[in-house]
């Protein structure tokens, strides 16, 4: 595959997987109604953790984003993703059982699996 090519796939998956982790964020930086009735009343996590986490995920795009170094783009990508996997297992661990609504939250993993594959053959070819 070309380094362009690449370069292309690698910044379309960064910007979509950002996106949504930007978008997943915001109602909690608030928190809005909603997100209190999701995330305190029926997970039931405290208010101050959803704002932690919100923030946190802004922070873990921004360093997607950045020309930062290797090891601190790691620790993104880990953040992001651990946060995107306890959201799956707190809402199965909530409502005692699986819900197959629960593979939707799953696919949002997809184009930070492929964002991050992208980075490291971008960063293997910039070698």
């Amino acid at each position: 595959m070309q380094p362009k090519t690449i370069n292309i796939l690698y910044w379309v998956f960064t910007l979509i997987f950002g996106a949504l982790m930007i978008f997943s964020s915001v109602g909690g930086i608030g928190p809005n109604e909603q997100t209190i009735e999701i995330f305190h009343k029926f997970l039931g996590y405290p208010i101050y953790f959803i704002q932690f986490i919100s923030w946190a995920k802004i922070v873990g795009v921004i360093a997607l984003l950045l020309p930062l170094p290797k090891t601190v783009k790691e620790w993104a990508y880990a953040g992001l993703f651990f946060d995107l996997l306890a959201a799956v297992y707190s809402g199965i661990a909530a409502s005692g059982k699986f819900d197959p609504q629960m593979l939707g939250m799953l696919m949002w993993i997809i184009p930070g699996v492929l964002s991050y594959y992208f980075w490291k053959k971008k960063t293997a070819v910039n070698s």
